[in-house]
């Protein structure tokens, strides 16, 4: 698992800041003018041609980076405005940067948009946990409204490092330059949209001081489980590589199912069967060729088809409808032994609105792992006790809660383990939100999972391939594309070439 995908809290990086200064390595000052100067030669890079830099400071450290911007542009002969909003500490390493600025600071009350110049907001980083005040929340709108590039320093001033959410107002930056590591705020809306561009930056602070802080939040990118991605080997047979079931809707609801099993097998699955009702059986037939069939009305049939061939992986909800048995089919996968998964989508998360603890009691008391995966109104149904908190904190409580991994799907969708791992989406794009495509998500969670691949580092693994694949198709994509469209983003993760 790479180090370099650690998202940390404020908090955490504050710690971290510390565990470097006690180091001795270097103390909070020499961090603060390290920052400044790399912000200065990204200003430089970026905008060469501006006519001069407002710089807006705040008290704390990041507006003591601003301070130490300010001094390094007016050492190299750039035009600068500076504002400060609130004075340092004294004694603090805000103060130092203040005192060594060659120029004096207007009051951000006076601050107006300047033609010609670019903003470097340094008011308030990650750590801020209160709306703005009317004096920052002006100069936010203004600089919004206006036809100026904004740079902000860790993140735009009123956004919530840790999760991401607006208090009250915020600035809405082109650029923002952090830190050795992002946080949260940086990938959750509607903070990854007013970040713009982010950059992390080295300033010197080691990959050491990870381990005392013990992070459990991850950027959802192929180093977080790719060790563990399931590699084909020449003396498998297709059981052997996995089983993946499906059950399907009524005759008139079929597609959603088929959807899913495309996305297990395409996959990896070595067998996916789709549990079809009787009503749907010539139906399904006639759609299917390399995806067997077999006919499951009752809990009965479901038993006697287990009995024969116990799968791996099971989807339950995609299209099933909630006047059929689904609440018992899940029961009693859940109540039965042998281990695998359940990945329950759609129908089956709401036909247990109006009793969850049942499920939760459940899940907790089985042997097989179990994937939830619901979008925001199905989440509302399942946790409405969590709807008042942030998306990355209902995720983690609901993960608990449930025993269940929980994904959290939208265009930062999170993927939150019972044991505390949480994952950020980080490659989410506005292709998929198109009917259908939550059924492959969950066909491709089934299809790695399937594979015995460890169950979250799985579901990171199926959400991280069916985002890519969309990246990849664009514009025009529907659903029945992305299984077609898995195989070399897999040739890839697999290095197949080696494998020959």
């Amino acid at each position: 698992m790479s180090n370099s995908l650690v998202l940390l809290t404020p908090s955490q990086m504050a710690e971290a800041d510390r565990l470097t200064i006690s180091s001795g390595a270097v103390d909070g000052y020499g961090l603060m003018k390290r920052a400044g100067q790399t912000i200065v030669s990204e200003l430089l890079r970026r905008y060469p041609h501006c006519n001069g830099f407002d710089v807006l400071c705040g008290p704390g450290n990041n507006g003591g980076d601003g301070y130490v911007v300010a001094r390094l542009l007016v050492e190299m002969g750039v035009m600068v405005r500076l504002f400060a909003h609130g004075s340092p500490r004294p004694g603090s390493d805000a103060e130092k940067a203040v005192q060594d600025c060659p120029i004096g600071a207007q009051s951000l009350s006076q601050f107006s948009v300047l033609q010609g110049h670019a903003i470097v907001d340094a008011i308030y980083g990650a750590g801020l946990s209160r709306p703005l005040d009317d004096a920052v929340s002006r100069v936010a709108k203004e600089c919004r409204n206006a036809d100026v590039a904004v740079i902000s320093v860790d993140l735009p001033t009123g956004v919530s490092g840790a999760d991401g959410q607006v208090l009250g107002d915020a600035f809405a930056a082109d650029l923002t330059i952090t830190f050795f590591r992002l946080k949260p705020g940086h990938l959750l809306e509607p903070g990854r949209e007013l970040c713009g561009e982010t950059i992390v930056a080295n300033i010197g602070i080691p990959d050491s001081v990870l381990g005392p802080i013990a992070p459990r939040n991850w950027i959802n990118q192929p180093p977080l489980w790719r060790g563990d991605f399931p590699k084909p080997r020449r003396n498998q047979h297709k059981y052997s590589r996995g089983h993946a079931t499906v059950f399907s809707g009524g005759a008139f609801s079929t597609g959603a199912a088929r959807l899913a099993a495309l996305g297990a097998a395409r996959a990896g699955a070595g067998a996916t069967t789709i549990y079809s009702p009787a009503s749907a059986i010539a139906v399904n037939a006639a759609q299917l060729t390399s995806i067997m069939l077999a006919k499951v009305d009752t809990v009965d049939d479901l038993e006697e088809v287990i009995s024969a061939r116990a799968p791996d992986a099971f989807v339950l909800g995609p299209g099933f409808g909630l006047r059929r048995p689904i609440r018992e089919f899940a029961i009693s996968i859940l109540q039965r032994g042998g281990g695998g998964t359940l990945v329950m989508d759609a129908d089956a998360i709401t036909a247990f609105r109006d009793e969850p603890a049942a499920l939760f009691t459940a899940i907790k008391g089985s042997e097989r792992a179990v994937v939830l995966t619901p979008h925001e109104g199905e989440f509302s149904r399942l946790f409405p006790d969590l709807i008042g908190k942030v998306r990355l904190e209902r995720a983690g409580e609901a993960a608990r809660v449930s025993g269940a991994v929980i994904v959290l799907k939208g265009p930062d969708t999170i993927i939150a383990s019972p044991d505390g791992r949480i994952a950020i989406n980080a490659n989410g794009n506005p292709w998929l939100a198109t009917a259908g495509s939550g059924d492959v998500l969950a066909g491709v969670i089934a299809g790695l999972a399937a594979q015995k691949m460890p169950l979250w580092e799985a579901t990171c693994a199926g959400v991280w391939l069916h985002a890519e694949a969309a990246t990849r198709f664009g514009p025009g994509l529907i659903a029945d594309d992305l299984p077609g469209l898995l195989p070399p983003l897999l040739a890839e993760l697999l290095e197949v070439d080696q494998l020959l």
